[in-house]
């Protein structure tokens, strides 16, 4: 579980590498990073609550690394 907890939390610097290099698209898919972590969170709750532990932090990944790069399109 520990290696799952640090994984999940690599997609914060992820998320900054990424908005770093793509400074100029963020603003445009300012709605498909919202999209993203919102079904991101339907993701992981909803494979979490079935048992599907390995895509639902998968989903959760995808989640944490949108809502960093979403939160970084308002700089």
């Amino acid at each position: 579980m520990i290696l799952q907890i640090i994984i999940l939390v690599l997609a914060i610097p992820m998320g900054f590498l990424i908005a770093w290099m793509a400074k100029d698209e963020l603003i445009v898919g300012r709605k498909y990073f919202r999209i993203l972590v919102i079904l991101g969170i339907i993701g992981l709750i909803g494979f979490w609550i079935y048992g599907f532990k390995e895509i639902a932090l998968t989903c959760g990944f995808i989640g944490i690394v949108s809502l960093v790069s979403y939160v970084k399109s308002f700089d």
